[in-house]
């Protein structure tokens, strides 16, 4: 015998693209001997059934992988009781795992959250995040609980969010971050060495999941808000107006404090880009995509007629007239 301790066996939970990197990470520090990951869905225009991305990694590094599609029917418990897995590591599962779930393995599970908690807890804490102005995130690693993110945090890695950032660049930092507190803290924290704070349930902010309509603009907002909430949706679910009868989906803006002399919504051409007015402030529309159309930039959209001089954005036609 040479020794060395038993290497750390560990269940990992997670679906879309931001957990992999976690993934990968976890398999270099401990024995991945189960993963478990959300049944495979429609995407796509063609709404073709697609695996998702923890699924794709964990067959290509050959772990024994489960999809349930419940959670609280005994069958998943059962299964992972047969792993006899030290720890669990959770990053964006989609589920929240009940407490006899909870409870299998012998040092806990670990959600890696992708929010300074007790900010943020909930489904979207990246998007929230930016389109509430905040100027950095980061990535809490915290024993879970019964509660929604509420456990005592081992520990917090924090990064600044860039002026122009969007959720989707945010997601891919954040991830490669979740995979650095996998090596750095996972063992240590199966370990005992990492101090569990409690957090400060008073300070708690939420991030609940985006619907559709949780995107549309109103321009009567400050010209930063609502490139806060353009940056903090895409790419989804996005953030959108319309011209007449029309979505727009805006895809990129820039905010400046200079106001336009115009009503809120009103579109301005200056040397022809488009400029939108806003409660305080002004708003470019640098790229955007309307209904039925191709992403085009706010110039060509102009050129295209599709933004005129005077016209009115997220106001019916009728009462644009």
């Amino acid at each position: 015998m040479n020794g060395k301790p038993a290497p750390i066996r560990s269940v990992f939970f997670g679906t879309p693209d931001i957990a992999v990197a976690s993934l990968n990470a976890l398999h270099e520090v401990s024995d991945v001997v189960g993963v478990v990951t959300q049944p495979d869905r429609p995407s796509g225009r063609g709404l073709e059934v697609t695996p998702s991305a923890v699924k794709r990694r964990a067959l290509e590094l050959g772990f024994n992988l489960t999809q349930p599609a419940k959670v609280r029917t005994g069958e998943l418990r059962n299964w992972l009781e047969a792993l006899h897995a030290d720890v669990f590591v959770v990053l964006a599962y989609g589920r929240i795992l009940p407490p006899d779930i909870l409870a299998v393995p012998r040092a806990g599970a670990l959600n890696l959250h992708a929010s300074l908690l007790p900010k943020y807890r909930g489904a979207a804490p990246i998007q929230w995040c930016i389109v509430r102005g905040e100027r950095e995130t980061g990535i809490s690693l915290m024993q879970m609980d019964e509660g929604l993110d509420t456990g005592a945090v081992l520990s917090r890695h924090v990064i600044p969010i860039g002026d122009e950032e969007t959720a989707g660049e945010l997601a891919e930092r954040l991830g490669a971050l979740a995979a650095e507190v996998v090596r750095a803290d996972v063992p240590r924290a199966v370990r005992g060495e990492l101090l569990a704070e409690a957090q400060e349930h008073a300070a708690a902010t939420h991030a609940p999941p985006l619907s559709r309509d949780d995107g549309r603009v109103s321009f009567e907002k400050p010209a930063r808000e609502i490139a806060n909430l353009v940056r903090g949706l895409f790419p989804k679910p996005g953030a959108f107006t319309t011209v007449g009868e029309k979505t727009l989906r805006l895809l990129k803006v820039r905010a400046v404090d200079t106001p336009l002399d115009a009503p809120a919504g009103s579109v301005v051409v200056q040397a022809g880009v488009p400029w939108v007015a806003t409660a305080d402030g002004s708003l470019e529309i640098i790229n955007a995509k309307l209904e039925g159309k191709r992403e085009s930039s706010g110039r060509d959209l102009v050129n295209g007629r599709v933004l005129a001089a005077g016209s009115r954005l997220g106001v019916a036609a009728a009462a644009a007239k």
